[in-house]
Parts: C-alpha cells; sequence; structure tokens
C-alpha cells in the first residue's frame, strides 16, 4: 500500500474522539483514507455522526505531522503495518464495527486457514489454573489452532508459554507500542513468541501501558478469536471485560467452573450462572460447541424445502448454505455484506420457515 494512504491511516487515528466506526464511514465514503483529507467539506458533513468539529480536526496540520512522525519510525525499524484493508488482518477482527483501522505487527504471524482462540484471565493464577490451562491447549493441538492472549501476567503468559511447549502458533496482544515492552520480566518470551507467532497491537511508540489502553486492546483480543475461553478470574477483572466484549460481537465464551468458595472462580461462575458463556471442563466441550470436528463427521443426506418463500437477504444467505454447508453465522454475515444482527434476524425468520438448521457453535445450514 502506497505510504500516502498508511500516513492518511495515521493521521485518523490522531485524531482525538473521533473512533474507528466514524473512520470507517468517512473511508467508505471518500473511497480512501486519502480521499477524506481531498475531499469537501460539504460532502463529509453529508455523513451522519461527523460535525464542524470533525472538519477542524481533520483539517488541523498537528495530527499529519504525528503520522508522518510514527510512520518513519515504524519504517526504520522494519515494523509490518497491517490496514483493515489488507488481507493480513485478522478476518474476525475487521467484522468487527470497532475494529483498530490499522496493526502494527512483530513476528512470523501466520492467519489464514487457522481456527484462532483466545485464552485469558487473572492475573492471580492459581495452580490449577495454570494445570488447566496447560491441558486444555495440549488437548487442542491436534486441532493446531493459532492461541491469543495478552501476555500479562498469570494466565496470560501461562497461555504464551503452553503454546509454545506444544508447538502452536501464539499472538500476543499488546496496550502500548511495539517499542517496549510489558511487563519487562516477559522480555525472555519475546524471541520465541516472535518465532512462532508474534505480537499484534494498534498503539503508537508514544504509547505507554496505561489503564485505558489495556481496556481498548482487549477488544481486539477478543474480536480476533473465533471464541474465548475465561480460565480464572475473580468477581471483576480485566478477562471478564474482554468476555462481555466477545458477547457483544456475537462470539462463544468459555469459562472454567471453580468452587462457590474459590475466589478466582467468581468470575467464571458468574458468567456461566449468568449464560454469557458455556461451561469449560475440557476441550472437547469446546470442540463440540465450536464444530471443530466437522471434517470427521458424516454429512447427512437432507430433504431440501420446496416452496420455500425467501426475502432477498435470505435466499442469498441461502444460497451461501447451499454451496458452502455449513457455515458460522460471523462467515455468512461477512459473505452477505450484512451486519451480524440482521443475519442473525434473517437465520431466524429462515429458521421458521424451515429453510435452514442451526447447529452448536453459531453454524447454520441449509436443509
Amino acid at each position: 500500500m502506497m505510504n500516502e494512504e498508511i500516513i492518511s491511516l495515521l493521521r485518523l487515528q490522531a485524531i482525538p474522539n473521533l473512533g474507528e466506526i466514524s473512520a470507517r464511514k468517512l473511508i467508505q465514503r471518500c473511497g480512501s483514507a486519502a480521499g477524506i483529507f481531498k475531499e469537501k467539506k460539504s460532502t463529509l458533513l453529508e455523513l451522519k455522526g461527523i460535525g464542524t468539529w470533525h472538519i477542524h480536526h481533520l483539517r488541523d496540520i498537528r495530527y499529519l505531522k504525528s503520522a508522518v512522525k510514527e510512520f518513519r519510525y515504524i519504517a526504520d525499524r522494519g515494523i509490518e503495518v497491517i490496514p483493515f484493508t489488507d488481507q493480513r488482518y485478522p478476518p474476525y477482527l475487521n467484522h468487527c464495527p470497532d475494529g483498530p483501522l490499522l496493526l502494527f505487527a512483530k513476528g512470523n504471524i501466520h492467519l489464514e486457514g487457522h481456527r484462532i482462540l483466545s485464552i485469558v484471565g487473572t492475573r492471580n493464577m492459581t495452580r490449577q489454573g495454570g494445570e488447566f490451562c496447560r491441558n486444555l491447549i495440549e488437548e487442542l493441538r491436534p486441532l493446531n489452532p493459532v492461541i491469543v492472549s495478552g501476555f500479562a501476567y498469570g494466565v496470560d503468559i501461562c497461555v504464551h508459554e503452553a503454546a509454545l511447549d506444544f508447538g502452536l502458533q501464539t499472538i500476543g496482544c499488546l496496550a502500548h507500542g511495539l517499542n517496549q515492552i510489558y511487563p519487562r520480566s516477559h522480555q525472555r518470551f519475546c524471541r520465541p513468541v516472535e518465532q512462532n507467532g508474534g505480537f499484534l497491537t494498534e498503539f503508537w511508540s508514544i504509547s505507554k501501558p496505561e489503564r485505558n489502553n489495556f481496556l481498548k486492546r482487549n477488544r481486539i483480543i477478543a474480536g480476533m478469536s473465533e471464541a474465548t475461553v475465561v480460565i480464572e478470574s475473580g468477581e471483576k477483572g480485566g478477562s471478564l471485560v474482554t468476555a462481555e466484549m466477545a458477547n457483544g460481537y456475537n462470539r462463544d465464551v468459555f469459562a472454567v467452573p471453580g468452587r462457590p468458595t474459590d475466589l478466582y472462580s467468581e468470575g467464571t461462575n458468574a458468567l456461566i450462572k449468568t449464560q454469557k458463556a458455556h461451561m469449560l471442563t475440557s476441550a472437547a466441550d469446546l470442540i463440540y460447541h465450536l464444530n471443530w470436528d466437522l471434517e470427521e463427521k458424516t454429512q447427512p443426506v437432507v430433504q431440501k424445502q420446496l416452496f420455500v418463500q425467501l426475502d432477498s437477504e435470505e435466499q442469498r444467505i441461502f444460497s451461501q448454505l447451499e454451496e458452502g454447508g455449513r457455515i458460522k453465522l460471523d462467515d455468512i454475515a461477512m459473505k452477505s455484506g450484512l451486519s451480524i444482527g440482521r443475519t442473525a434476524s434473517a437465520l431466524l425468520s429462515m429458521e421458521m420457515k424451515g429453510a435452514v438448521r442451526p447447529l452448536p457453535g453459531k453454524f447454520f445450514e441449509a436443509t
């Protein structure tokens, strides 16, 4: 991609309170990020949610200077830049309306053709939590998933270590720029992670590991994966925020149950009790709910429904399912160009008409 487009994306990132949703609307309207800064004010004001305040900041030369400075920094250090329009951008994350405009990457990250799973939890991991984490990843090893976490203390670093030990690609999502590592004690894990996975962040080199950055980072962990697993959590914690975000993206969430008296099972038990997460006792639970063993199943012969009246959107979805077999809700929405909510509504209507059948893990198939 041309330098001008990357600099324009950085410039949009630099503008305070613009937000990814508004930025993506502007890009869609103008055809590119660079096109925004060449467009007439009157045209930009036609977009809902864009006002004179935004126009003033879009024209502010300070953000251009900041963007150019950051571009030179990443170019000089060979940091990989992945815009949301690039095929290397995590596909699930790109379906999130607030996904970052671009990501910075280090390492050897290869997502194509891989299942992607996020595993998070408390920084105060217990011995039982660590054992469960390692056992889970070992059981998932034959499926060769990419394992994502936040590179923090406790469960996160246990996740990355276990993935490396069992030969799985692992990705650390950071809450700061790639010019540093937090916590510093995890510096020794950087080279192994970069050799078999790597690091992703949306934060510039000037960004520090501040609290708000960690909360913002959590949406990347939740958004780039097919599902999120919470190993252990207290009543409150960042891993519960990640689980909430995953639910908001209509992704599956799994939580490991514990005794009611266990401090670091309060959060996971609450997720299960409020039906915000599936109970996870072994990898078999996850494999079943996500239909990750579909390839090993014999596909049943089903009788097609005749004379079902479908509207244009439903017909588009039905054609996908006829051609592709069992497809996950997110992928249906992505291929149809519809929102998750609109796709879910259409599928419910089609289910009532007997045209589709829901399956575990938010998969659907034509009847």
